[in-house]
């Protein structure tokens, strides 16, 4: 594991008092990765569920964390009414399907937690609904969450031998922090998903600028974007890279002011013209899309996440502030 750099100590011991940087200095610090003793208080304050303030912290956690357990006795009763019925049938269908390789999601106590995570989700907030592919955003910050209490592997822990108040503290925080991503992203998640189909269609755009030989190429054989790409908008690339990339990527997500809704695009076209050799070598349709849904990226690590960041951030310098001067 690589040492934290000598600013987190800066926030007084590491994970307990992060309380010498504002706001702006602790995304300008975490783009490049948060190591992963800081990274839950990290998370938390980056995605302004924990305030800055020091003072009101135990406060707020303590109120929030009450009020969703608080929605858990409100609603969680009507997951079997009418109205419900089939909104918690598709979430108790999809949650085994979550990361089946790994032992942790398979526990039942952990998919009771997505369970309650989604429902409470769902029903409030009718516009969109639960939709496939929100499971999947829950299982970072559960994962960063817990890595507060375990110091080895997470993936393999038994979450149950944690004290109950302790299990309850995880499944809150991470049903607020994911909330707050959704609240960025929500039209991506609303009826007929606009907000995929338009950043796929930008998506297209942009690699028709930065590189006609790819964009030609699927011409040719004719690919269309939304085949592979409604999966790397819906799922924020979870589907297509290993889980601890996934973690690392959300660090300069939530470091970014617009990382989920805005820089993803930039990160996918990154990650496109990432494989243009394997692309190009392609010879016709079915190679090409199967190459495109399972992409080789099962040894990757943080160092090709930080390689694909440095390319969307370069993509986003050039076309997300100057688009005029780059169009064809």
């Amino acid at each position: 594991m690589a040492f934290a750099p000598w600013w987190w100590w800066g926030y007084g011991m590491g994970r307990n008092k992060l309380q010498t940087m504002n706001t702006i200095e602790l995304r300008k610090h975490s783009w490049s990765g948060i190591p992963r003793e800081v990274r839950p208080i990290t998370w938390r304050l980056l995605s302004g569920y924990l305030p800055v303030n020091m003072e009101r912290r135990d406060l707020v956690l303590k109120r929030k964390r009450d009020e969703y357990f608080g929605f858990i006795e409100q609603y969680y009763h009507s997951r079997t009414d009418e109205t419900y019925k089939d909104t918690y049938r598709q979430i108790h269908i999809d949650i085994p399907r979550t990361n089946p390789l790994i032992p942790l999601f398979q526990q039942p106590a952990v998919q009771e937690v997505f369970e309650r995570i989604l429902f409470i989700w769902a029903i409030r907030h009718p516009a969109s609904g639960y939709v496939q592919g929100i499971n999947d955003l829950v299982t970072p910050f559960f994962v960063v969450f817990l890595s507060e209490f375990v110091e080895e592997d997470v993936e393999n822990f038994d979450v149950a031998s944690l004290p109950l108040d302790t299990q309850r503290n995880i499944e809150a925080d991470s049903f607020w922090c994911m909330t707050k991503l959704l609240d960025g992203i929500q039209d991506n998640y609303t009826f007929a998903q606009p907000g995929i189909q338009n950043k796929v269609k930008a998506l297209e755009e942009l690699v028709s600028r930065i590189d006609e030989d790819i964009h030609n190429y699927f011409k040719r054989y004719e690919v269309e974007y939304l085949q592979f790409a409604f999966r790397w908008m819906n799922n924020l690339l979870m589907r297509e890279l290993p889980l601890r990339c996934t973690i690392r990527l959300w660090d300069t997500y939530q470091a970014e002011q617009e990382g989920f809704s805005h820089f993803h695009l930039y990160v996918c076209a990154a990650f496109l013209i990432e494989w243009r050799k394997e692309i190009l070598s392609m010879v016709d349709f079915q190679g090409l899309l199967m190459l495109l849904q399972n992409l080789p990226t099962i040894h990757w690590g943080n160092e090709e996440v930080g390689l694909l960041l440095a390319e969307a951030y370069r993509l986003k310098y050039m076309f997300a502030d100057a688009p005029n001067h780059y169009k064809r």
